[in-house]
């Protein structure tokens, strides 16, 4: 059956996955880190028109916070329950999912609208700024239905065996949206607005493309009347699950809101445009071990769920060492090589002279990154939500608020960036070690209890089933 995960080998099935959403997940965050290119290259104004999408970023990211709340959660409980056979299961956690993210994205879209002002300059907005923000601000919420359905539905279609299907969900979004980027920004002369502009008809794309999908052949998940009836219990396993996600991103808002604030108080709306920069060149270097670990997320569930648990612990050591391997290399990439990354940005001189220096103390310690990645999505597979939840809000919340707030006291405007590498080192060594201590090494256990042929007999037995 397409989607079987018990089958072949553990590294192969992640990376089937892995790749595919990665480069989806590159695409998607072309979406936005293309604007920030142009925007930044403007010939006039190009700084401030910066700093007013950095302004923004915090709604970019709290609306891909409850994305994740029922996207994530929804897609690895979908997973196991189809793992264990039950495909009714299944189909509700599919209907619920849907109806949770189309009533929580209007919600969003309406409070959004209602108080943008006021929103905009919790962000950090000054009154110079404030206009930038606002024309890229209003154009880009009007895309939020279709941005939270397309992305949180997509991992429906991977845990199906789609995962090509799903990588067109965002290639074809970016590719228009790099298109019309440059015609609406510079051929029309919109500017800002129309970085925005072309991003909403990207999105709208996306949105239509995954909804051909489910309404297809090809997909066993159908979007059915009586699914979409929200079940609280349900509901609440679904946000049980996604609240890893959504407090992730969502401390990320919370950071991004707290570093605004503290940049502009100690370095003005130049530094507000080179954590923009900053930002940017993170989602870029993030990208594969996040595209590793959410694609290892349906195999390692479906497995668990399916009981093979040799193979559940395969997956994780091959998707932690991977990921380890990968974020050193990208961190010594990124501190001999800082003039040409953030120059990918800017041309400004003061902007480059600031974010260079910036660059090489924010991104210190970054391979520690790996170790929270691959800890945050075990958790996440296999259901552990409490852990999942916990060690979000401690490496943000604990760690980078306080010390975003703290140390600008004592060492200036660098001070918000130096938050970032002790907070790397501390919240990823203390997830994977907990990782490692309340669910690598029970599944050990549970392994070498497993008689030999157990695996094989439950994988006929689910073959019969089906």
């Amino acid at each position: 059956m397409k989607g079987d995960f018990t089958q072949g080998k553990m590294w192969r099935n992640i990376l089937t996955q892995a790749v595919p959403l990665t480069v989806a997940q590159l695409v998607q965050v072309l979406y936005n880190i293309v604007d920030r290119i142009y925007i930044g290259h403007l010939p006039e104004g190009g700084e401030l028109a910066l700093t007013g999408i950095g302004i923004s970023a915090p709604i970019v990211t709290l609306i891909s916070a409850f994305t994740l709340l029922f996207g994530q959660g929804g897609a690895p409980l979908c997973a196991i329950a189809e793992g264990a056979g039950n495909q009714e299961r299944a189909q509700r956690i599919f209907g619920n999912t849907l109806s949770l993210l189309l009533g929580t994205s209007a919600v969003v879209l309406a409070v959004c609208l209602v108080f943008e002002r006021q929103i905009l300059f919790l962000f950090g907005a000054s009154e110079e700024t404030y206009a930038y923000a606002h024309q890229y601000f209003s154009v880009y919420i009007l895309g939020t239905v279709c941005v939270m359905f397309s992305t949180g539905m997509n991992g429906f279609i991977n845990l199906q065996g789609y995962p090509r299907v799903g990588m067109l969900t965002t290639v074809l979004g970016a590719v228009i949206n790099l298109a019309l980027d440059p015609v609406f920004i510079f051929g029309l002369n919109l500017g800002i607005t129309g970085a925005a502009t072309a991003t909403v008809l990207a999105q709208t794309v996306s949105a239509l493309w995954v909804l051909q999908f489910f309404l297809s052949k090809k997909s066993r998940l159908r979007i059915r009347r009586a699914d979409l009836a929200v079940q609280p219990k349900l509901a609440r396993e679904i946000t049980a699950l996604g609240l890893t996600g959504f407090m992730m991103s969502a401390t990320n808002s919370l950071v991004q809101i707290v570093c605004n604030q503290m940049l502009g108080a100690y370095g003005g709306d130049l530094y507000i445009s080179v954590m923009t920069v900053l930002n940017s060149v993170r989602e870029l270097f993030t990208l594969p071990v996040q595209g590793l670990t959410s694609g290892a997320q349906p195999v390692l569930g479906y497995n668990y769920g399916a009981k093979d648990y040799r193979r559940v612990r395969q997956g994780i050591a091959f998707m932690a060492a991977l990921g380890f391997g990968y974020t050193l290399v990208a961190w010594l990439a990124i501190l001999l090589l800082p003039h040409a990354f953030v120059g990918l940005f800017t041309t400004d001189s003061a902007l480059l002279d600031a974010g260079t220096e910036a660059i090489r103390i924010y991104f210190f310690a970054f391979v520690f990154m790996s170790l929270q990645f691959s800890a945050q999505s075990t958790f996440v597979a296999l259901g552990k939500a409490r852990s999942a939840v916990f060690f979000s809000i401690f490496r943000k919340v604990i760690l980078v608020v306080p010390l975003t707030l703290l140390l600008p006291r004592w060492m200036g405007v660098y001070g918000v960036f130096v938050a970032e590498p002790i907070s790397n080192v501390v919240g990823g060594l203390a997830s994977f070690l907990t990782m490692l201590a309340t669910v690598w090494r029970p599944l050990g256990r549970e392994a070498r209890q497993e008689p030999p042929s157990l695996a094989e007999n439950q994988k006929s037995a689910f073959e019969n089933h089906l």
